[in-house]
């Protein structure tokens, strides 16, 4: 039987942020520009930084767009910690409970009240590769990858939708922990 290989991107802190937030930290009617589109479809970095104020400091973050139905803080434990967050492991979008803080830009400041998260490891999967696969929607899987510090990734999320394309992403810790290069990363999916 083949294996079952994906691509794994590392994902470093980030914002993303709704229509009404960026209006308030960049002005009315801003528009986000496009540094780079990135793997997901229709997704992509932008040039634009705002602060993130946290318990013990605070620290420049990228904006990830377009621009979503909810704000949201994307932190490494590493971060997490220096920022003084105790923040909760969750899927993207799965807000509820979590701490909040100041988003601060040019044009204004945005306290949100929740938001700020530690991601889930998690594959993004097309429908058809989740089929080949033999992968369902929120099923949870491992994912091996071989090198000098080898390891294996438990709880990772298989996220299918039609809008996806087929990429593992994990924070930079974790990525460091198994001394995976963002321009080589494989892994093997054992489900």
């Amino acid at each position: 039987m083949a294996k079952k290989t994906v691509v794994i991107e590392g994902s470093g802190k980030h914002c993303h942020v709704t229509r009404e937030t960026l209006d308030k930290l960049f002005g009315e009617g801003f528009e986000l520009e496009v540094k780079k589109m990135i793997s997901q479809p229709g997704q992509f970095t932008t040039p634009h930084r705002i602060t993130v104020e946290g318990p013990r400091g605070s620290s420049q973050m990228v904006i990830v767009g377009p621009c979503r139905p909810y704000d949201q803080v994307e932190l490494s434990m590493t971060d997490a910690r220096s920022l003084g967050f105790d923040c909760p492991i969750r899927e993207s979008g799965e807000t509820q409970g979590s701490p909040g803080c100041k988003l601060i830009g040019p044009a204004g400041e945005v306290i949100i009240p929740e938001g700020v998260i530690v991601a889930k490891r998690h594959i993004h999967l097309t429908p058809e590769d989740a089929e080949k696969f033999g992968i369902s929607d929120k099923q949870v899987v491992q994912v091996r990858v071989d090198g000098e510090r080898s390891l294996i990734f438990d709880e990772v999320v298989a996220r299918v939708r039609d809008d996806f394309a087929t990429f593992m992403h994990l924070d930079y810790d974790e990525m460091n922990a198994a001394n995976l290069s963002a321009e080589s990363a494989v892994g093997e999916i054992l489900a």
